[in-house]
């Protein structure tokens, strides 16, 4: 999808804002055998913040509910975020203008680091943005032996 708008005016600057990954991205679903509405959503955008006591992802999922978000650990350390945002059902009467929103199947995977406490992990669905929350194990400060030199 590129952010530079379409037009019969000349732009001369309008290449300085085209998407590098535009012409790749056109080509990926042709590759995969998906569809083009599965592709723009398969890849929903997350941020993965980690603070002292937690790594935090937070996923926009506009317009999906939580009966259709699955987080789910593979591996024991393989957190897996998966859902579907459904089709709007179509009226043979209905005269569609412009179809942008997209709708299709998602999956993002994160390996998590080791001091993840995978059993405590929490979720939570709220204004269209999933918050998964992964506490971190205390990290233990090795024991230091102080050794006398002897001589």
């Amino acid at each position: 999808m590129s952010i530079v708008r379409r037009s019969n005016v000349f732009n001369p600057f309008a290449d300085l804002w085209a998407d590098p990954f535009d012409t790749f991205r056109s080509i990926v679903p042709a590759i995969s055998g998906g569809n083009s509405e599965t592709a723009a959503f398969a890849n929903a955008r997350v941020d993965w913040k980690e603070s002292p006591e937690a790594h935090v992802f937070k996923a926009d999922l506009p317009g999906v509910k939580k009966e259709e978000v699955k987080v789910e650990l593979e591996d024991g350390n393989v957190l897996v975020v998966s859902g579907e945002r459904t089709k709007e059902k179509e009226d043979k009467n209905d005269k569609w203008h412009r179809v942008e929103r997209s709708s299709g199947k998602f999956v993002r995977r994160f390996r998590l680091p080791e001091d993840a406490k995978v059993e405590e992990v929490k979720a939570g669905l709220e204004n269209g943005v999933l918050t998964v929350t992964v506490p971190k194990a205390e990290v233990k400060k090795p024991e230091v032996k102080a050794i006398e030199i002897s001589g």
